[in-house]
C-alpha cells in the first residue's frame, strides 16, 4: 500500500510539473488565484476608502501564500553549497559545465571569475563569467590541463538526451565525463551533482544515475570521491559520514540529488 501510494503521488507530481513547465498551466497557482479574488477586490475597496489618486488594476492574487523566497527546491541548496566551497577553496581558475545562470554561476561571480562552457548560447554580457558556447560531448572542445576546479551541477544527465539541442547519444553523459576530467589539472577539485536513485532514462528530462556506478566510473578516470552530499525530496542536505553504505543505500532510491567533490590524482 504505502509502494502504491508513493508511486501514485510521484504520478501526480509530473503530471502537475508536465502541465506547469511544459504547457504553461498551473494548476495549484490557478487555485490560489480563484481564492485570492475576494481578498483582492476586499483590499482594494479599503485602499480606495481614503487614497485619492489614479488607481489601475493590476491584480496580484496569490503572493501572499508564499514565503519571502523559496528555498524548498534542491537547486536553491546544492547552488549555495558548492558555492561556499569554491569561495573557501579559493582556486586559481574556476569552469563551470551548464549550471545555472540565474542560481551557480550568479553566485560565484559576486565573489571571483567563473567561466562558463554551456552549448546553448549566452548573449548577455555578465561580470564576472567569461562565457564559451560548447559541446562538452565533443573532445575536440577540452583543453588538457586547463583548470584547478571545476563544476557540473545537475547538467551532465541531460547530456545526448537532446533536451537542449545537443546530439542524440545514449552514451552522452560518459563522453562529456570523459571530455571534462580531461580539463583538470592533478590535484584539481570536481563538483558534480545529478540526479541519482533507481538508474534510467526519463525521456528527454534527464537521467538518474546510480551513485555506486558513477562514483565507480569517475574513480576510474583517476578521481578520489573526497566528499558526498545528497537531499531527498522535501528533506535538507545531508552530508555523508560514510559514503560506501550511503552511496549503497541510494542505488535502490526512487530520487535523489547527489552531490560528489571529486579530487584528481
Amino acid at each position: 500500500m504505502v509502494e502504491k501510494n508513493r508511486v501514485m503521488k510521484d504520478f501526480l507530481r509530473k503530471i502537475y510539473w508536465l502541465l506547469s513547465a511544459q504547457f504553461g498551466f498551473d494548476p495549484r497557482r490557478l487555485g490560489r488565484s480563484l481564492q485570492g479574488i475576494p481578498k483582492y477586490i476586499a483590499d482594494w475597496l479599503r485602499f480606495r476608502k481614503t487614497y485619492k489618486g489614479e488607481i489601475r488594476f493590476f491584480p496580484c492574487l496569490h503572493d501572499w501564500h508564499e514565503e519571502g523566497g523559496s528555498t524548498r527546491g534542491e537547486y536553491f541548496w546544492q547552488d549555495l553549497h558548492v558555492a561556499r566551497k569554491i569561495f573557501a577553496a579559493n582556486p586559481e581558475t574556476h569552469v563551470d559545465i551548464g549550471s545555472r545562470i540565474d542560481g551557480f554561476v550568479a553566485h560565484v561571480a559576486a565573489f571571483r571569475s567563473i567561466e562558463v562552457f554551456d552549448i546553448r548560447p549566452i548573449t548577455a554580457l555578465i561580470p564576472g563569467v567569461v562565457f564559451t558556447q560548447a559541446d562538452l560531448m565533443s573532445p575536440s572542445e577540452a583543453n588538457k590541463d586547463y583548470c584547478d576546479s571545476l563544476s557540473c551541477l545537475h547538467a551532465l544527465e541531460h547530456f545526448g538526451l537532446g533536451r537542449y539541442g545537443d546530439p542524440i547519444d545514449p552514451e552522452g553523459h560518459i563522453s562529456g565525463l570523459s571530455n571534462m576530467v580531461r580539463l583538470l589539472r592533478s590535484g584539481g577539485v570536481f563538483y558534480l551533482s545529478v540526479p541519482i536513485g533507481q538508474e534510467r532514462v526519463e525521456f528527454n528530462a534527464h537521467r538518474v544515475l546510480c551513485p555506486t556506478s558513477l562514483s565507480r566510473l569517475v574513480s576510474a578516470m583517476g578521481f578520489v570521491l573526497h566528499e558526498f552530499s545528497w537531499m531527498e525530496s522535501g528533506k535538507p542536505l545531508v552530508r555523508s559520514e560514510n559514503i560506501e553504505h550511503d552511496l549503497s543505500r541510494l542505488d535502490k532510491c526512487p530520487y535523489a540529488l547527489g552531490i560528489f567533490t571529486f579530487v584528481k590524482k
